[in-house]
């Protein structure tokens, strides 16, 4: 649900007035929105953003910005760089996303991508995280089989990649092992519509929902990972009307991504939205940057200046005393 905020404050001015910590939200770097509809602010910097502490986030900050109707910000990361732009920025959560497979990894399918890979990057993109709710993907082949075999490498995730909880895909046919999951204390978030790991079998990336029957399941789907005990529900890849229906007719958090505008929150692809990724860009990506472009200008950039010499410059090379420079030419002669 869209809504208006105030301008951010800077730290120093929160340290001269005291008082107006307790104005800022504790869970979220977003403020509350203006009773009075004063319009946004387009003019605080990231620096400004980054400058503002924040607690810690749980699954009970997530509870409150959805009792709230605030937007739960989330976004993948898949190292430290990504993650603590991701958290600097002021995202309330961070997916480690098996998309990672593709963008990052350059594999054809998130299929590929296997535990020992998801427990690396979690490694990473927790140290870079000292805000965001961090969430890994259990990737394909991890938790289909039994949920003995869901809880072990879900609990591998968490001990070992220091994640806070699990997202893996599937409708009611999952309840089980989500049910089993969260029995033993491990937070899931789920994951329905458009389902990576089994594009095979749904014949390539299709937008899910767009019949009475199929929508009928979608949400069959969400009321079953509800009940199963999901703290949030991703909805991918469909009408955002039926996104909508869904939305209201459960009670935890969906969170959208090519589902409209009227989901709990919303999931990007942080390369994705950067416009790093470019072998394909799905239809519900906007990009934010050219990253991608950028980065091989700057490449190309230094490729010439180092051909021409004239990088590095005087300004980064380091000094000597002219004393000390005679001194080492004398004794090792100067050619």
């Amino acid at each position: 649900m869209a809504s208006l905020r105030r301008p951010l404050l800077s730290l120093g001015r929160l340290r001269q007035r005291p008082c107006l910590r307790h104005s800022i939200r504790f869970y979220s770097f977003h403020p509350s929105p203006d009773p009075a509809g004063a319009p946004a602010s387009s003019g605080t910097s990231p620096t400004a953003i980054a400058d503002i502490p924040r607690p810690k986030a749980t699954l009970h900050t997530l509870r409150q910005l959805y009792k709230k109707k605030m937007p739960i910000a989330t976004i993948t990361a898949h190292d430290f760089p990504s993650a603590l732009a991701a958290d600097q920025a002021g995202t309330d959560l961070i997916l480690i996303g098996d998309s990672l497979a593709m963008v990052a990894l350059g594999y054809t399918s998130t299929n590929q991508i296997t535990m020992e890979d998801m427990v690396h990057h979690s490694k990473a993109v927790v140290r870079g995280t000292k805000s965001a709710y961090v969430v890994a993907d259990l990737p394909f082949g991890t938790y289909e089989a039994s949920p003995e075999d869901a809880v072990q490498n879900a609990v591998r995730l968490i001990r070992e990649g220091g994640v806070e909880a699990v997202k893996l895909e599937g409708g009611e046919e999952m309840a089980g092992t989500i049910e089993r999951l969260t029995r033993v204390g491990i937070p899931v978030m789920g994951h329905i519509g458009l389902l990576p790991q089994r594009q095979a079998a749904l014949g390539g990336f299709r937008v899910q929902g767009k019949t009475a029957a199929s929508a009928v399941q979608l949400l069959e789907d969400a009321l079953a990972l509800e009940k199963a005990g999901c703290f949030a529900i991703v909805l991918e890849a469909m009408p955002a009307e039926i996104a909508e229906i869904i939305t209201k007719r459960i009670t935890v958090p969906t969170i959208g991504i090519g589902a409209g505008a009227s989901c709990s929150g919303q999931v990007l692809v942080q390369l994705d939205m950067l416009g790093a990724f470019e072998r394909f860009v799905p239809k519900f990506v906007k990009q934010y940057e050219s990253i991608g472009v950028k980065t091989r200008q700057a490449i190309a950039k230094y490729v010439e200046e180092v051909k021409a010499m004239s990088f590095p410059a005087v300004e980064h090379t380091y000094p000597i005393k002219l004393e000390e420079l005679e001194k080492f030419k004398a004794k090792v002669g100067s050619h």
